[in-house]
């Protein structure tokens, strides 16, 4: 089981048809964009994913941006399968992101979560994230 930074060169159909199944599990109505599509912007955004040889199983991403309040790093998609759930590879996953943040020095990290889950929930506050006292407004457009 390897934990690393995809890279645009890494993509391959068999790639792109596991995510769209992992996704799945997350959530089946999700509108996908391609990975070659995500990672055509260099630097934009960072790709985290665990393969168990050529099967990928896991994978969190954080979308790096600059506002006046700061660099900041927005993670999104932690989606680790079924099948692996409980073994560790999100906390991996999210400690790759966070090591990529330190190399930005980005000054916060946001993410959102559904208050149904608890696991990640506890995952998220034993690395140190602190739920804040705002809300989500979402416009969907599309």
């Amino acid at each position: 089981m390897t934990i690393r930074l995809l890279q645009p060169e890494d993509i391959t159909q068999q790639l792109q048809g596991q995510l769209t199944e992992l996704y799945h599990q997350l959530n089946s109505e999700i509108k996908q964009l391609s990975l070659k599509t995500i990672l055509e912007v260099p630097d934009a955004i960072d790709v985290v994913c665990c393969m168990d040889g050529n099967t990928l199983i896991g994978i969190a991403m954080m979308a790096n941006y600059k506002v006046v309040s700061g660099f900041k790093g927005m993670v999104e998609d932690v989606v680790v399968s079924e099948l692996h759930r409980g073994k560790g590879i999100g906390r991996k996953l999210m400690e790759k992101l966070l090591e990529r943040a330190t190399q930005r020095n980005l000054n916060d990290i946001l993410l959102f979560s559904g208050h149904h889950r608890t696991a990640a929930i506890s995952l998220y506050k034993s690395l140190g994230f602190n739920l804040k006292s705002s809300g989500l407004y979402v416009k969907k457009l599309n």
